[in-house]
């Protein structure tokens, strides 16, 4: 088995709450950087998740770290870790 299939890793991902109107829910905006195959160019994407918020402590503009985790409904395959600001 090498590294990466170990069942204590996990993929994490630090993003900005973008929504807190849901209960135990946020939505996290994750911005990520692509190079684009035919134009070699760099280019700004981004992806919304819709994460596992149980104590409601971030808040919409909070800087976050959340961590993939089992199903929890759905949408919600990721759990907020820490509140970094």
């Amino acid at each position: 088995m090498n590294e990466r299939s170990e069942r204590g890793h996990r993929k994490e991902r630090i993003g900005t709450v973008v929504s807190d109107k849901m209960e135990k829910t946020i939505v996290v905006k994750v911005d990520s950087l692509a190079k684009h195959a035919g134009y070699k160019r760099i280019l700004h994407r981004s992806k919304k998740f819709k994460v596992h918020d149980e104590e409601k402590k971030a808040k919409t503009g909070d800087r976050v770290k959340i961590v993939e985790t089992r199903p929890i409904s759905k949408d919600k395959r990721w759990r907020l870790v820490e509140v970094l600001k």
